[in-house]
This record gives structure tokens, sequence and C-alpha cells, in this order.
């Protein structure tokens, strides 16, 4: 049964903020991300399972040849996205987002 894509309202944020950080850096780069990121989006959708649980029920998906990863949660056939986090920052930021 396909899963079902959910992003948290902040998320859109940190992809914006991510785009454009790295966009100033140099042009194209903000897309090169987002591709990554989506990478990573498709590769839940295909195996949802297949990242690790890092805190409770959350998941951890590390974002290829950026400092970043998405961290999702699995409830029924559903991936909620909660962030997608500069590993750099405190871990603590990310919880706060969490139900």
């Amino acid at each position: 049964m396909p899963v079902k894509l959910i992003f948290a309202p902040e998320v859109q944020q940190d992809l914006d903020e991510a785009y454009s950080w790295y966009e100033d850096r140099r042009y194209g780069l903000g897309e090169e991300f987002i591709n990554c990121v989506d990478v990573v989006i498709q590769t839940i959708l295909r195996s949802p399972d297949l990242y690790s649980k890092i805190y409770k029920e959350y998941r951890r998906a590390l974002i290829r040849r950026f400092p970043f990863a998405v961290f999702y949660e699995l409830i029924d056939n559903k991936a909620i996205i909660y962030s997608v986090f500069h590993t750099s920052q405190n871990p603590e930021k990310w919880k706060n987002r969490l139900p």
C-alpha cells in the first residue's frame, strides 16, 4: 500500500531558507539542495522503514551532500515530515516541533 506524505507547516520555511542560503552562495546550488531533499523523500515513500528511529517513534534520513536531515514519523500509511533540519543546530529545536 502506498505511503501518503504529509508535511508539517514549518517544513516549507525550512526548505525556503536553506534554498535561499545555498542559492546566495552559488547560482544553482539551492536547486541541487532541493533535488537532494527530493531524493530522500522519494526513498521514504518507497521504503519508509529504511531509516532508523532516533527518538521515540521519529526517524532521521540524512541528505546526501548537504548537512541536513529529514525528521519524520510513520503513522499507519502516512509519513509525516516535521523538519528539514541543519545538523549543526541544537537537536532540541526539531524536537520542539513534534506533536
